[in-house]
């Protein structure tokens, strides 16, 4: 606790932005590994129960409190949106829909997030930002085709659409509660609620428990504790420091941090196309960072100018 209070707030965005993404660069092998034993509605049920009980036992330390009662509806839409929709559409559609596919229709939610924070949050992006996010996006698109299988839509391709929407409204809506909420409270209440409405997929869950075989149950209480719960709480944080762009960025460097662990986990090797694409990743998620916002992107574009006119004084000189 000490190391963390000396660090700047840089620096704690850094660091919990990396470990976000290495969580829930992890959660789609672990998802891939739960569903051979569950259904989707189960699994995402189950999973939200591991996360529930560690989020009980982390606000019992933390003393969190109750949210207001004015703010009741809007914290059951982020359990919806951020919960029950995004992780039952999710799941369902990789039950059928090609991991690649999967990968690719899931990283629209920052393009999503970012068209959405611009009109309900008046936030804008730099034309070097949406070059930044469409050069993302088209490193997640490699990385999805360069996968084994490749990538191809099917009809159920629409759920995992509607479950990027759904991460999109998310996270754009969960800004406006960061004002008023820690990261912690308004990950907790959200989840909470979401477990909750999860409930409709509860009477198979006990059978399917007894039947699955252990590693398939660790696997999913591994992308309960560590991606479901710590990887939203450190994914909070990041969004209450950082604009919904540039927080919702970063999203394209989980598929990339998916790469080597599921190289590790299941034994799939990562083609040159995904590499590649990786490489995309990386190069758009630093436009966004550094040049995204309009403002900063004005800056750069006014100092190169007087730069500029400095050295023609110079000349003429």
């Amino acid at each position: 606790m000490l190391f963390i209070s000396s660090m700047t707030t840089t620096q704690k965005v850094i660091a919990a932005a990396a470990t976000t993404v290495l969580l829930w660069g992890s959660a789609f092998p672990g998802i891939k590994a739960g569903l051979a034993a569950y259904g989707p509605g189960q699994l995402a049920l189950l999973r939200y129960l591991f996360a529930s009980l560690t989020m009980v036992v982390i606000a019992l330390v933390r003393s969190v409190g109750l949210p207001r009662l004015r703010d009741g509806p809007g914290i059951v839409l982020l359990g919806v949106l951020g919960f029950t929709l995004y992780h039952g559409a999710l799941n369902y559609g990789q039950v059928t829909v090609t991991a690649g596919s999967a990968s690719f229709l899931t990283e629209t939610a920052p393009v999503f997030a970012t068209l959405m924070a611009a009109v309900f949050l008046r936030e804008r992006l730099s034309h070097i930002g949406w070059a930044g996010i469409l050069l993302s996006f088209g490193g997640a698109a490699l990385i999805a085709f360069g996968e084994a299988g490749g990538a191809k839509l099917e009809a159920e391709a629409l759920l995992v659409l509607a479950a990027a929407l759904s991460g999109a409204g998310y996270f754009t809506l969960q800004k406006r509660f960061l004002e008023r909420y820690s990261p912690l409270e308004i990950t907790a209440y959200a989840m909470w609620t979401g477990t909750l409405l999860m409930l409709v997929w509860a009477p198979a869950l006990p059978g399917q428990v007894a039947a699955a075989p252990p590693q398939a149950t660790l696997a999913v209480a591994y992308i309960g504790v560590l991606p479901g719960a710590v990887g939203y709480v450190t994914y909070a944080y990041v969004l209450s420091e950082l604009s919904v762009a540039k927080g919702t960025s970063l999203l394209y460097l989980v598929p990339l941090a998916a790469l080597p662990i599921a190289w590790g986990w299941h034994g799939e090797v990562p083609t040159l196309m995904a590499l590649v694409g990786g490489l995309l990743v990386l190069a758009g998620v630093a436009l966004v960072q550094r040049l995204g916002d309009a403002e900063t992107a004005r800056d750069a574009e006014t100092a190169r100018d007087a730069k500029h006119a400095k050295q023609r004084e110079a000349v003429s000189a």
